[in-house]
């Protein structure tokens, strides 16, 4: 059996530090707001190469958090992508904002540059480029039409720590630039959180009200806020699980080159790559005109999979209405392909073969 992600592998494998941390903080009394926050805070923007961090509650707080902060609010349009996890978009719908969907890059997955400015209208307010599965989108013509149009660009960097583009680490590039660190990421807590990184010193005291009630100082609110804060248990796992992301990221991109080279005479599309756009494969996603059975026959075979995401958001019940025929053609056919097989730093080599082996066998017999 090969599992499609095992969280407490990595557990075991940091237990004393993650154990260590944990204590630190129980014996510390301390649990809002406080020293692990901020040191992880400061060791986080230092990662990315960014002036501030603001860590809040989740990644879809901090796309929310985000969009108000560059004042976003009822009645204006932000651009995105339909192929995304649904997080993206409700975070734009309660801004008060309306999504407005663009096509993805067949290649890339990621938010196609070349369609954004048709859909630009005097109601555009922000961009918000997704990162989606690890890979960098490709931020430089996006930069390129926000500055000349006026517009915010928010980063959905929520599946790629540490993926660069152009030099740059991705949530670095826009105004502002939105992590999750929901278990399964590259970098995940053992629960919800969040946080935002902007080179922006207004926007960062706005977020670090907006995140607390709109406190400036406490009892002292100058706008209405919310309630959006990490933990400092969770800070502290992560400050111990932040030493060691390179080192999964570089892990993920060696078993990727593995399946790359194993399943590269199989009649799949594998993950796209460039050499200015990274990939830190917080998904291996390949797809396949036989996705459905080829993943039954792996299922039977012991082998777990994914499909990320079954469904776009302009086709879901609450964004149906967002949606215009025939203008995402792109995503409306990868949904129907893609399948994200196991990755994970602690999924071993043997494993990688194992389960491109059931691959291969699949489409030997396959009609």
């Amino acid at each position: 059996m090969v599992l499609f992600f095992d969280l407490k592998a990595q557990y075991l494998s940091l237990k004393l530090e993650v154990d260590a941390a944990i204590g630190r903080v129980l014996e510390g009394g301390r649990f809002i707001l406080g020293d692990e926050v901020a040191a992880f805070e400061s060791e986080f923007a230092g990662y990315l190469g960014a002036n501030h961090v603001v860590s809040v509650g989740s990644g879809t707080e901090a796309l929310h958090l985000s969009l108000l902060a560059c004042g976003v609010g009822s009645g204006d349009e932000v651009i995105t992508v339909s192929h995304t996890a649904t997080a993206t978009v409700a975070a734009i719908a309660a801004s008060g904002a309306r999504p407005v969907f663009v096509d993805v890059d067949p290649d890339t997955y990621n938010i196609d540059a070349a369609l954004i400015e048709e859909k630009i209208t005097d109601k555009t307010r922000a961009i918000v480029p997704v990162h989606l599965y690890g890979r960098a989108a490709d931020m430089s013509p996006i930069m390129e039409i926000a500055r000349r149009r006026g517009l915010k660009v928010i980063e959905d960097a929520c599946q790629a720590h540490g993926a660069y583009h152009a030099g740059a680490r991705v949530g670095t590039i826009g105004d502002a630039g939105c992590f999750s660190f929901y278990p399964t990421k590259n970098l995940g807590a053992y629960g919800d959180g969040g946080a935002i990184a902007t080179n922006d010193p207004l926007l960062y005291e706005r977020l670090r009200m907006l995140r607390v009630y709109g406190w400036k100082e406490r009892d002292d609110a100058e706008m209405s806020g919310y309630n959006s804060r990490l933990d400092e248990l969770q800070a502290a796992v992560l400050r111990v699980k932040l030493r060691y992301l390179d080192q999964w990221n570089r892990k993920r991109v060696e078993l990727a080159s593995i399946y790359d080279g194993l399943l590269d005479s199989a009649p799949l599309v594998l993950p796209n790559k460039s050499d200015d756009a990274s990939h830190v494969y917080h998904l291996y996603v390949v797809r396949s005109d036989k996705r459905d059975r080829l993943r039954a026959f792996l299922q039977e075979n012991g082998i777990g999979t994914m499909v990320h995401y079954t469904t776009p958001v302009h086709l879901q019940p609450a964004y149906v209405s967002l949606a215009v025929p025939n203008s995402l053609p792109n995503t409306e056919k990868l949904v129907e392909e893609i399948l994200s097989l196991p990755l994970y730093p602690e999924l071993g080599h043997d494993s990688v073969e194992h389960v491109a082996s059931l691959i291969k066998r699949f489409y030997k017999t396959a009609s």
